[in-house]
């Protein structure tokens, strides 16, 4: 029996399709599961970046992707509004493909709270607690 997906279960996994923002900009590669207002997870290979992949960028695509999460409607926008508070075990290196997360916690009317974190081979390498603000500004 073939299974058919309904309009809400199928899921775009280029990120450009939730976010405002474009290359060089975008820290999600592609999306692979997305709940709105429940979860999302996407991926993130990482290449050779001048500098390195930052601990400050491993963040953004933990918001990106809660922004992906969160979002009712494409192109709907937001903005971090708060870093709650972020561990990290080791840093990101070129070749690393990570697996990011999110989960929402609680929502105040535009305002998400959210639990992020990043895996590399099974290995968790971050976890933060976030705040966004989603829709127009």
């Amino acid at each position: 029996m073939e299974s058919i997906l309904l309009p809400e279960q199928v899921v775009s996994s280029d990120p450009c399709d939730y976010l405002p923002h474009r290359n060089p900009f975008v820290f999600i590669d592609r999306v692979t599961t997305r709940e709105p207002g429940i979860s999302a997870t996407g991926i993130k290979c990482v290449t050779y970046e001048p500098g390195g992949f930052s601990q400050i960028l491993l963040l953004e695509s933990m918001a990106q992707l809660g922004g992906i999460a969160a979002a009712t409607e494409k192109g709907e926008g937001g903005f971090l509004a708060s870093i709650d508070h972020a561990e990290f075990s080791r840093e990101v290196r070129a070749g690393d493909r990570l697996l990011v997360s999110v989960r929402i916690v609680k929502s105040f009317g535009r305002l998400f709270l959210m639990e992020g974190e990043a895996f590399v081979a099974g290995e968790k390498i971050a976890m933060a607690q976030l705040t966004l603000g989603v829709g127009k500004i």
